[in-house]
């Protein structure tokens, strides 16, 4: 089965993730004394890479299609799952069978030959990009990766908290992204595969096209410094007559998806990298994938399960803060050249696979709405 581009797919939306295994509470992590080197990085060809797209595509028309309508949900595995003092998600058929269909596509995707297993078989590059975006809490024996534009800021001040290097989620200060926090890229191999072993792993995802949106809009409609190094250089490749030092405040979106088509996946920017190479699931099992659009709930649940204090809460959405919407996502897709769209859509079509996004519905029937 070959996927159908820009196809509407009545998927299921992706709250959900992998049932949490118990936690490992016998062992310390190991000291830092200094490990030989891991195995050589496997490199992914580029036709497994198209046959993966092909079978994890395959498992959402099976969505689609009501094949997997009658699956029944699995049993819970994991405190909390019933819901609890934090109002985490109940535990309806609905949730779970998301789940399943969330945790089979992943399994059938990194269950294919020459697919990482862990980050050792990945390649140099990737490999750092993923040590440097998994924070550890070594407290409370948790790995997060992060991903930009899915309310990773307010991880981070969770992360802060339970260590004890901010006294509230609610403090009123500048974010510094790097200060009083433990990435894995900041410890040695041994540390690194303890913590992945016997650690609870989780990472938060957003519709792809979504998140691009909301990076279009913040970085460029609000950050001098992305304007400078970014926009400028968009505004001078992709428009016409645009002349040497354009200000780049006012990239367009087309021009920004104009970059993107010719962007390297591996290269990008954080804020656009697809999550699929910035937190390589089959490389790393992650025990819970959240969802950008079910964040309080699912929140709430990771930190029931890592035992967080009760005072420890997710932090509110501030009262000025305006997410992208479906409704302004289909707003500037339909704005947007169809072809331009065909063009950036397979660097994200691991994510739209692997996490149980549907493709945009773009038609002219659709647009018109």
């Amino acid at each position: 089965m070959s996927p159908r581009p820009l196809a509407p797919l009545a998927a299921l939306a992706a709250p959900g993730g992998a049932e949490p295994p118990g936690r490992a509470h016998g062992r310390a992590p190991p000291g830092r004394a200094r490990a030989g080197p891991g195995a050589p990085p496997r490199l992914l060809p580029s036709m497994l890479m198209f046959a993966v797209i092909l079978a994890s595509s395959g498992l959402l028309l099976m969505i689609e299609r009501g094949i997997l309508a009658e699956m029944k949900p699995p049993a819970p595995h994991a405190p909390g799952l019933e819901g609890g003092r934090r109002g985490a998600p109940s535990a309806d058929a609905d949730w779970r069978v998301r789940q399943d269909v969330r945790n089979r596509t992943l399994r059938a995707v990194c269950g294919q030959p020459g697919m990482p297993r862990d980050p050792w078989d990945l390649a140099p590059g990737p490999r750092r990009t993923l040590l440097r975006h998994i924070l550890v809490s070594d407290r409370h024996r948790f790995l997060y990766c992060y991903v930009p534009k899915v309310a990773c800021s307010n991880w981070k001040r969770v992360l802060k908290v339970l260590a004890g290097a901010l006294d509230s989620v609610d403090a009123r200060l500048k974010m510094d992204h790097r200060r009083d926090l433990v990435f894995l890229a900041d410890l040695r191999p041994e540390e690194i595969r303890y913590r992945l072993q016997h650690y609870f792993k989780f990472v938060f995802v957003r519709e792809p096209l979504e998140r691009l949106l909301s990076a279009y809009r913040n970085k460029f409609g609000e950050i001098p410094e992305y304007q400078r190094r970014y926009g400028a250089e968009i505004v001078r490749r992709y428009r016409a007559g645009a002349g040497p030092s354009p200000a780049g405040d006012d990239v367009t979106f087309p021009e920004f998806l104009r970059y993107l088509a010719d962007e390297d996946p591996e290269r990008m920017n954080e804020h656009w990298m697809p999550v699929y190479h910035l937190c390589q699931p089959c490389a790393v099992r992650y025990d819970f994938v959240g969802s950008y659009e079910r964040l309080d709930a699912d929140a709430n649940q990771v930190l029931e399960w890592v035992r967080a204090p009760p005072h420890v809460r997710f932090p509110a959405r501030q009262a000025w803060y305006r997410p992208a919407s479906p409704e302004s996502l289909h707003y500037h897709l339909c704005s947007a050249p169809r072809a331009l769209l065909q063009d950036v859509l397979p660097k994200y079509i691991l994510d739209f696979s692997l996490f149980a996004y549907p493709l945009p519905n773009i038609t002219r029937e659709a647009c018109r709405q």
